[in-house]
This record gives C-alpha cells, sequence and structure tokens, in this order.
C-alpha cells in the first residue's frame, strides 16, 4: 500500500466533500502522480512540482487564491481511512468567443483513485457529484463538460459513455525536436501561399467538411466556430501585447476559389511552435507531406515543432513519422451536455 499524505485537519472526514486548495493540494499531488504515474509528460510533471511548491506556502496560498486562475481551481476530493484518495478536477473552460450561447463550459480532469481502492464505485461517485454540481453551477444555463483520456484506458472511458459522455475524436499529439538536418525541397509541389484576410470563409468551409463540429471541430478546446478563422481586432491586439502569432498557409484549388489544405504556424513566446493541418481527403498525402515539409525546412532546424492530430488521418501519421515526428500521446476528446 502507498501512502499519501493528508492534512490532519482534514484526516477525520470521510466520503465526498469538495476540495480544500488549503490543505488538499500535497495530497492531491501525492494522488495525482500515483495514479497518472505512466502517462504524465513534461507539463503534467511541471504542474505536480507547482502544486507542491504552493502548498507549502500555508495561509500565504489565501493570498494567491484571490489572483489569476487559482481561484477558479475546482472540484471534489474522495476520503476513505483518514487519506486522501480520489480526486475530480474541475476548471472553467476557456473557449473562443461566440462558442457557447445558453451555456457554460468546464473541463473535467485528473480523475484518479488510489489504487488500494479502485472498484468500490468511487470515480462513479466523484463523477456524478461533480456533474450535479455543474448543473447547479450552470446559473440556469447548460452545463457543458469536457475531458480528455487515454484511448487505451477501456476502463475510464466506459465509465464516461455510461455517464452519457459523447466521444468526439481521437487525437495523438506529435512532436518533433529541433534538428540541424533538414528535409530536401520537394521537386514537385503544389503552390503553397499566405491567405489572405477576405478568404477566411474558404478556410472555414475546408474545416468544416474535416473538422467538423460533431468530431470536435479543430482539437482540444478549439470547437469549430468562425471566430477562430476570422480573427477581430480585439483579438489581434491580445496576440500582439502577448507576443504571439499565426500564420495561415493554404493550397487553394484549380480555380482558385476554394482552399484545399491549411497549415497554421501558431508561435509564442518561451513556447514550441504549434501546428494546425487541414487537408481536403482528395489530397491527403501529396498536400499533407508539402505543408509540413515547408514548415519543418523553415522552422525545424531551431524549434520544437508540435501538432495535435486526428488519429484517424493515416496519411497525415505517414507524412509526420517520415519527417522525424514522434507520438507522445492519443487521447479521446470526449464532452458531456445536461438534458
Amino acid at each position: 500500500m502507498v501512502s499519501l499524505s493528508l492534512s490532519p485537519s482534514n484526516a477525520d472526514e470521510e466520503g465526498i466533500r469538495p476540495v480544500n486548495l488549503r490543505t488538499d493540494l500535497a495530497a492531491m499531488a501525492d494522488l495525482i502522480e500515483l495514479v497518472f504515474a505512466d502517462s504524465m509528460d513534461s507539463s503534467g510533471r511541471a504542474a505536480i512540482r507547482e502544486m507542491r511548491a504552493l502548498s507549502r506556502l500555508g495561509p500565504g496560498l489565501g493570498v494567491l487564491m484571490g489572483m489569476g486562475d487559482l481561484q477558479q481551481n475546482m472540484g471534489f476530493v474522495y476520503i476513505a481511512d483518514g487519506r486522501l484518495i480520489g480526486n475530480v478536477s474541475i476548471y472553467p473552460a476557456s473557449l473562443p468567443a461566440g462558442v457557447l450561447r445558453g451555456e457554460r463550459a468546464w473541463i473535467i480532469a485528473n480523475v484518479g483513485v488510489h489504487p488500494d481502492y479502485r472498484g468500490r464505485g468511487i470515480a462513479r461517485r466523484l463523477m456524478e457529484t461533480s456533474l450535479n454540481a455543474l448543473v447547479k453551477w450552470a446559473k440556469g444555463r447548460r452545463a457543458v463538460a469536457l475531458l480528455q483520456v487515454e484511448r487505451d484506458n477501456l476502463p475510464a472511458r466506459r465509465l464516461y459513455e455510461s455517464l452519457n459522455f459523447v466521444n468526439e475524436r481521437a487525437w495523438t499529439t506529435w512532436r518533433r525536436s529541433s534538428s540541424p538536418r533538414l528535409p530536401p525541397t520537394l521537386i514537385a509541389s503544389p503552390y503553397i501561399t499566405r491567405r489572405r484576410r477576405g478568404e477566411w470563409r474558404a478556410e472555414y468551409a475546408l474545416a468544416q467538411r474535416v473538422r467538423p463540429a460533431s468530431w470536435g471541430g479543430i482539437g482540444w478546446l478549439r470547437p469549430l466556430h468562425p471566430n477562430l478563422f476570422h480573427v477581430s481586432w480585439r483579438n489581434w491586439l491580445s496576440n500582439f501585447i502577448s507576443l504571439r502569432s499565426v500564420e495561415h498557409l493554404i493550397i487553394r484549388d484549380e480555380s482558385e476559389a476554394a482552399v484545399m489544405a491549411a497549415l497554421w504556424i501558431e508561435s509564442a513566446f518561451a513556447a514550441p511552435t504549434q501546428l494546425t493541418l487541414m487537408v481536403d481527403p482528395a489530397h491527403a498525402d501529396s498536400y499533407s507531406e508539402a505543408l509540413i515539409n515547408l514548415a519543418v525546412r523553415r522552422f525545424g532546424q531551431r524549434e520544437t515543432l508540435v501538432i495535435e492530430h486526428p488519429a484517424d488521418d493515416v496519411a497525415a501519421e505517414g507524412v509526420l513519422s517520415r519527417y522525424g515526428f514522434l507520438p507522445q500521446r492519443t487521447l479521446v476528446h470526449m464532452s458531456w451536455k445536461a438534458s
């Protein structure tokens, strides 16, 4: 049995209760690290370190809780035998403006139960409590919950499906570290150009074909919506201030009226370069390679490239592998809406 820390002030409580960030952070960090040890990436490990550092602040944490996103962290924990052995974290979902109409959305994460206490329905009880809470927190609006789950974690997926979560799509995160070795220029390549501002509707039409809203849209927390394609001046100013930029490269059809492929290149200060690839199925192999070849030749020598891409796109998977991208993890995106 693995021992987990727990604040003495909470040791006499049993069952489900709301998380108390002032007293639970250390025990939550221990549990999350134990439960997700096999799948935790560098960002997850950094989050664990941050949780432990915050837990040592003591009364000072109360000041921080009134600042930034920390005050938005919610969730529930399960106490048994004087220990914190179950957890569900809940965060408000940051979605593009205009997406939510009469709805409020949250992210559910870190759903975990200590191995010694599994098989007792604790995860289900935590999830049911969380979903009921979301309905109350929505205050008359429709509650929406979003989550990601490892594709191979079938027990968790069955649990969520039994709670009326809908499978949207599986996505694989690929990563290519910077390398002095770059691919040669393709001998025969379609004409690639920057998208004109007025072409956003044509690009949006491409996304409607290959990233339908019912399949989760463009990716995690990026539902299909015109605001992702037509950037307002307010968003442009926000990107400028935060040193973030998005370049849209496209391949047009012969009539130049339709967009057949698009690559978004998102750069931000002190972060890997993020790619988003969308290609009409009729040109999946050639256009995917042309765009990835260009991105790697432009950025691959000095920058890390990351792309979240549908796991069902076999053509793109082959291209990414050939160009030195390595799969990091495959997650199924799921959503729930209150009835």
